[in-house]
């Protein structure tokens, strides 16, 4: 079974992520073409990058490191939550990210954002990362804005079209995560 990672792209106390990772985990699950597990970037307590070799040489030395690394290799493709943060992701998901490399390579990815300008600008930025990864990004994005989606910017509130905007997502992850197993083998 195509296994998806839905990764909460945020470490900051009283993050929005959380909520939002969780109503997608929720969403996707009903599906019977893949398994969904909710992967939270705070559980795995990465410092800044502090591994002596580039990623790419696959020669970690930090315990950390290897558990991170063990956790994204299980997965065909993923669902990176991120929050807008000055016009990019949150910098513990760049940093989450570049942790690793061949992990990430030939898998499919898809975002879900958020922030005041519904976390587009952060998706951008995640959008040319996966692409130096090899993983390839869908189209098909979830936005959400503090304004319009959340309670006093705090509570989360998906409007009713959301779910229709998530399927969309899940439709194209899916089959692309199902098509790059090929380049794994």
């Amino acid at each position: 079974m195509t296994k998806i990672g839905v990764i909460i792209g945020s470490t900051r106390p009283g993050r929005n992520g959380e909520a939002v990772a969780k109503w997608v985990y929720e969403n996707a699950k009903k599906r019977d073409d893949a398994e969904f597990e909710l992967v939270d970037i705070a559980d795995y307590n990465l410092p800044l990058l502090d591994e002596p070799y580039p990623a790419a040489m696959a020669q970690y030395t930090k315990e950390h490191t290897k558990k991170w690394a063990a956790k994204i290799a299980e997965f065909d493709g993923y669902i990176f939550v991120t929050p807008e943060y000055n016009h990019s992701t949150s910098g513990a998901l760049k940093n989450a990210i570049d942790y690793l490399a061949s992990e990430w390579n030939n898998k499919a990815c898809g975002f879900v954002s958020y922030g005041s300008a519904s976390g587009v600008r952060a998706v951008e930025t995640l959008r040319l990362i996966a692409g130096e990864l090899q993983m390839a990004d869908v189209r098909a994005q979830v936005m959400f804005n503090l304004f319009t989606d959340f309670e006093d910017m705090s509570v989360f509130k998906p409007n009713d079209r959301s779910e229709g905007s998530l399927n969309e997502l899940l439709n194209q992850l899916i089959p692309w995560s199902n098509a790059l197993k090929t380049l794994r083998k």
